[in-house]
């Protein structure tokens, strides 16, 4: 018996594949850029006794009010000016659904985080790419002047850029936003913490800019999804109308309130894995044989001499897991290492002094 024939998905999504990290069981998991380390136990507690006086047979704030309030508290931000989502991805998708879609272009700049140019993809939106410089940086010039000829409807910018940790002056963003002042600047600072300075000061109301962050790295939630962007009210009134109802859980908004309350905490995480990303930046840059690049990020992207993919496989034999990218177009023969513990950076700074060593036996 012939089996039905299931319908036919959008053809404009043949091309695309799913995103994912390999996730496999080692000793030493640096290629995902989580925080290595687990919420303080105090916030677990006071996060599960909040949980016991919510009426779980009602539905969550839909508008998320009293996080967006306490984000913005602590941003001195308005509220108006917050908008909350299932991480920051939803945050990204929310603004393509709003912004983007048929007949609309979004432009990036290659190479940077894989899921702007997907999830405009899989929004309907055509993806317009620049190229960055040798060093991972944008060419001002000839960033201005492509937003200026295509004049798309969302420039995307990465900043600490994912994964080349490369950190964007203010001017490439003024300049950007000069030559395309129908667009909307989508600034993404997943790691903005790790970074020198951030532009949500130069988020305003009369401003194309949005500013996107995430509770996943330094407030150590990358399990409770959330994420949230400050832009204009406007903006996130448009937000509001497209995102689904009750889209963010009861659960979610609760440990996003709790996690506020450890603002000190999270600030010496920060520096714990600033100080870690410096010090493993360094003993890497020792290794012969092995070009390590400028990171703003909790994460290296390096780049051995050799078969980078066969070092990435020595690494794994020894425990040891960072993202392989030597195949993905411009990035080409590097890896890229999540800052983990003292303990976990120590195990992969003599791995890959052994993996690269066995490369150039």
């Amino acid at each position: 018996m012939t089996e039905p024939a299931l319908p036919t998905p959008r053809r404009d999504l043949d091309d695309l594949s799913a995103y994912h990290s390999p996730q496999i069981d080692v000793s030493v998991r640096l290629n995902t850029n989580e925080s290595p380390l687990p919420p303080p136990a105090d916030f677990v507690d006071e996060w599960c006794r909040e949980l016991t006086k919510v009426p779980l047979n009602r539905y969550p704030d839909r508008s998320a009010a009293e996080l967006r309030s306490a984000i913005a508290q602590r941003l001195r931000v308005r509220p108006q000016q917050v908008f909350c989502a299932n991480g920051s991805n939803e945050v990204l998708q929310t603004l393509l659904l709003t912004y983007g879609g048929a007949g609309r272009e979004a432009v990036v700049f290659e190479p940077t985080y894989a899921l702007h140019g997907h999830i405009a993809r899989v929004t309907g939106t055509n993806v317009v790419a620049g190229d960055r410089r040798a060093d991972f940086s944008v060419d001002t010039d000839a960033a201005t002047a492509l937003v200026a000829e295509r004049r798309p409807a969302v420039i995307f910018l990465c900043s600490p850029n994912n994964p080349t940790g490369t950190v964007d002056p203010p001017e490439l963003l003024a300049a950007l936003a000069d030559a395309a002042p129908d667009s909307l600047v989508v600034l993404d600072e997943a790691y903005g913490e790790f970074a020198d300075r951030t532009m949500i000061d130069a988020v305003a109301d009369d401003v194309p800019l949005v500013v996107v962050r995430t509770f996943s790295k330094v407030w150590s939630l990358a399990a409770l999804r959330l994420g949230f962007c400050v832009a204009p009210a406007g903006v996130v009134a448009e937000l509001d109308k497209v995102v689904l109802p009750y889209h963010l859980s009861v659960a979610t908004q609760t440990a996003g309130l709790v996690a506020l309350r450890y603002v000190a905490e999270m600030e010496a995480r920060v520096s714990v894995l600033r100080r870690e990303r410096d010090r493993t930046s360094v003993a890497l840059g020792s290794i012969e044989g092995l070009e390590v690049y400028e990171s703003g990020a909790n994460f290296l992207l390096v780049r051995p001499d050799g078969d980078a993919h066969a070092v990435w496989e020595r690494l794994l034999a020894r425990g040891v897991l960072v993202r392989d990218f030597t195949r993905r177009p411009g990035l080409e023969g590097t890896l890229r290492i999540t800052i983990g513990t003292p303990t976990e950076n120590d195990a992969l700074i003599t791995a890959l002094e052994a993996a690269i060593g066995e490369e150039a036996a």
